[in-house]
């Protein structure tokens, strides 16, 4: 079997997504972990309450922008 390579993450190249997930990991209080093993090395439970978060603030936003164009 191949091993997948494990990709560090680069805090200069980060998509608007990724930089909210690590928002979110570290008010959660898992950034100290992501940093140090990826996102691999995180829980079900953490992952899932990072994307459950994610999920939220982008409904959210979407919303405030639908609502702004309405007022336009």
């Amino acid at each position: 079997m191949s091993k997948k390579k494990e990709r560090k993450i680069d805090l200069n190249d980060l998509t608007p997504e990724e930089a909210c997930k690590l928002e979110i990991a570290e008010e959660i209080g898992v950034y100290d972990k992501v940093m140090e093993g990826g996102w691999r090395v995180l829980s079900a439970k953490e992952s899932g309450r990072i994307g459950g978060i994610l999920s939220k603030r982008k409904r959210a936003r979407e919303k405030q922008e639908a609502q702004n164009e309405k007022a336009k």
